[in-house]
């Protein structure tokens, strides 16, 4: 076998598995969308039907008027948004240190980050649950806000550190012999430097927070506080399943993060590919 046929050969495989791994993906989120316009009565039937027959967007409609739908979403977004704040804010300078500063135990802290993300999340329910109750954190969003931060700050810490580790430390000293103090030229010189980098990960921690469920069922007990993950789970009853409504849901609740994702495709792509290699 030639080297050109061997070439080819093994471009068809790699095209091969991309295909499989689009359509299982892709398949869920298709058969979500298509299950979402479909009628009631058509969705549970003797024969399977991958098209609708008729399309409706009554389960849109009715899952947004009905359940208090706005709220959750409303809840959700508000969530994410201080959850986002407190990593990033906390995370980037966590980072910083760590990338520039030499000291003690400085590895095994960072060892001990880690460790804390190779812990389900389940582990942390009680105590958490406990310490949230006694300050009064209970059925809050800055309580819950906190609760995903648990989890959430170590790998924010890990892949800023990756970033800054990038940027040769030159520069900053460059800044600071200019008359720059050592935060005026994180936020003047590596901050800029490392856009990519911070979009990059502003988007995991925000995806993360977006779809957690377990903290936000354990946490919360009122529609007030709620978020759209929990609000749907309630929505399933002991002798009804209501797929059109459950399926609408979702496809409204991964539109937000579609359309993160197109604005920030470009510099996620570019923050990415600059964390894989270092300067």
């Amino acid at each position: 076998m030639s080297k050109h046929t061997s070439d080819q050969l093994w471009s068809l495989l790699a095209y091969v598995v991309i295909i499989v791994i689009m359509i299982f993906s892709l398949g869920p989120i298709v058969w979500t969308v298509l299950t979402s316009l479909k009628p009631e009565a058509d969705i549970v039937t003797s024969e399977l039907q991958y098209l609708p027959q008729r399309i409706t967007f009554d389960n849109y409609v009715a899952i947004w008027n009905r359940s208090g739908y706005q709220r959750l979403i409303s809840n959700s977004a508000v969530v994410t948004f201080l959850t986002l704040t407190i990593c990033m804010l906390i995370g980037t300078l966590a980072a910083y240190g760590f990338s520039r500063y030499q000291f003690r135990g400085r590895n095994q802290i960072l060892m001990v980050y880690l460790i804390i993300r190779m812990f389900p999340v389940v582990l942390m329910i009680v105590p958490l649950w406990i310490i949230m109750r006694s300050v009064g954190l209970l059925n809050t969003h800055f309580g819950l806000a906190l609760a995903y931060t648990t989890f959430l700050l170590p790998l924010c810490i890990w892949m800023m550190k990756g970033f800054f580790d990038a940027i040769p430390p030159e520069l900053e000293d460059a800044a600071r012999i200019d008359g720059c103090t050592r935060l005026s030229a994180l936020f003047r010189v590596v901050l800029p430097l490392a856009r990519g980098g911070l979009v990059a990960t502003a988007v995991f921690i925000g995806i993360s927070a977006w779809n957690e469920y377990l903290f936000a069922l354990m946490f919360t007990n009122s529609q007030n506080t709620q978020t759209w993950p929990v609000g749907l789970a309630l929505m399933v009853g002991e002798f009804q399943l209501p797929w059109g409504a459950l399926s609408a849901g979702g496809v409204i609740s991964i539109v937000p993060v579609i359309i993160l994702f197109g604005i920030v495709q470009q510099a996620l792509v570019r923050g990415l590919t600059a964390g894989a290699v270092k300067g």
